[in-house]
């Protein structure tokens, strides 16, 4: 469960920033971190690929897992926090075109102290200049360790989105159904590529899924990310911004790309539309690359050039 700090803070954020009437723009910035019944954790499925439970370790009444990279992280201390940040804009507009950008963090990451104030990303997005509210769950606490969790389990995303809409909606006054037909821009940092891989194969976007932004965040499942590229070439966009931490995987995914004829460019993009593909390398450190890739604030930079929802 969210720590009581984060449901207090939540709690506060939400009561200092009145919601908006239906259909007004907000006068102030909302941003609170709240627990969800559906969440990429507590998860006590099997690894995607079968071959075992996810918590396959026990130790004095305890449940773990054994991370590749981590070693082994306890489930009441790694894999039981249910918060997700929710997050609006100042002049966000609800009765405007808009979309929700879903934020997966990467490795050794909290939702306050890394996704709010380290990486800034709630800051990029209301920079953009983009009509958009902001959605990050939590998952593996501070670790090591990449797993999607109940994400993994086809339906789960669908109905964690459904939550957010409800959430979205008590912040902003406006009804859920416009948060329920809002179109995704999904981003992945670093580690996040997991969950963000689970999504697209699962297709539990449902049709809604705009576009897909990587920040340094190919390590594996080339094959998906490049199977849901052809199969949506002409009708998404995908960009891909890369350090040399995940060169391999993205050259990966342009081979395979290659292989069935679909077009890349390696320039930043002058604008995000249906069609977009692009693989824009960056010598830049992965530790700080979402505040500073092939330009600062990338993410910032690069939801200002999705055409058609202005703030």
């Amino acid at each position: 469960m969210p720590s009581r700090r984060a449901i207090v803070a939540g709690l506060l954020a939400t009561a200092a920033f009145p919601a908006a009437s239906e259909g007004a723009r907000l006068r102030k910035a909302i941003s609170t971190i709240v627990p969800f019944k559906t969440s990429p954790f507590p998860y006590r499925g099997k690894l995607p690929d079968g071959s075992g439970p996810f918590l396959d370790v026990t130790g004095n009444g305890r449940r773990g897992h054994t991370s590749p990279r981590g070693g082994i992280y306890w489930e009441d201390e790694t894999y039981s926090d249910r918060s997700t940040l929710l997050a609006v804009p100042r002049g966000f507009d609800p009765a405007r075109p808009a979309v929700i950008v879903v934020f997966f963090h990467g490795n050794g990451a909290t939702l306050q102290r890394d996704v709010v104030e380290r990486q800034r990303v709630f800051a990029q997005v209301e920079a953009s200049g983009l009509n958009a509210v902001l959605v990050a769950p939590q998952f593996a606490v501070d670790a090591q360790d990449s797993s999607a969790g109940n994400f993994w389990t086809p339906g789960a995303f669908a109905r964690f989105m459904g939550e957010a809409g409800q959430g979205l909606a008590k912040l902003t006054g406006a009804k859920a159904a416009r948060f329920d037909a809002m179109p995704i821009v999904l981003a992945a940092y670093s580690g996040g590529y997991n969950p963000a891989a689970a999504v697209l194969k699962n297709g539990d976007a449902r049709g809604r899924l705009l576009g897909v932004i990587l920040l340094d965040a190919v390590f594996d499942d080339s094959d998906i990310f490049a199977g849901w590229i052809a199969g949506h070439a002409t009708t998404r966009f995908f960009v891909s911004a890369y350090g040399e931490s995940s060169a391999s995987g993205n050259a990966e995914i342009v081979r395979l790309l290659g292989s069935r004829s679909v077009r890349v460019s390696s320039d930043p993009p002058p604008r995000l539309a249906a069609g977009t593909v692009a693989f824009i390398a960056s010598h830049t450190a992965h530790d700080t690359f979402v505040t500073r890739a092939f330009v600062d604030n990338p993410l910032q930079w690069l939801l200002g050039r999705v055409r058609g929802f202005p703030r």
